[in-house]
């Protein structure tokens, strides 16, 4: 970790999509699961949070809550947008998809932010870099299928982070 505030010993990870009650926080739950699993809550900071502000201050979907909560794992966070200061916080900034990931980069860009900013969907092996959709318009399914992109992809954060 360079510039950040969090503790030196840590790696900070904030995961983004664009409302922060769908995706990001159900990644932020499964990323904190995996590394508690492992035994490494103590060397990381995970968080979630939104490009847009339509819903800061709200607890997550009640269709992620659930599927989560099938597979052991509880959402906690509230919503809250993302920030000029998180580009300089964290050293991982993970996006959801494509539209998100730009908007990051040009806050990043603005900010001289040093965060290695990536699409979550580059550390899933099934994927070939693809996007997690946005699961809000659909059915419970859909939060199912998510969940499964997601716990994937945080797995192979995890591995390349181990390794760096």
């Amino acid at each position: 970790m360079d510039s950040n505030d969090n503790d030196a010993s840590s790696t900070s990870v904030l995961f983004v999509c664009l409302g922060n009650i769908c995706r990001s926080p159900l990644a932020e739950g499964v990323f904190q699961n995996l590394v508690h699993e492992a035994g490494l809550s103590d060397r990381f900071v995970i968080e979630s949070a939104g490009t847009g502000a339509w819903h800061v201050g709200e607890p997550p979907d009640v269709r992620a809550v659930i599927v989560a909560s099938e597979h052991g794992i509880e959402l906690t966070s509230l919503a809250r947008q993302v920030v000029d200061d998180d580009l300089r916080r964290f050293d991982y900034v993970i996006a959801m998809d494509r539209e998100n990931l730009r908007n990051l980069e040009r806050m990043a860009s603005a900010t001289g932010s040093e965060a290695e900013i990536r699409l979550l969907r580059e550390f899933d092996a099934e994927a070939e870099g693809g996007e997690v959709p946005d699961p809000y318009y659909g059915g419970a399914s859909g939060f199912e299928t998510v969940y499964e992109m997601v716990v994937r992809a945080c797995q192979g954060l995890l591995d390349r982070i181990r390794v760096t």
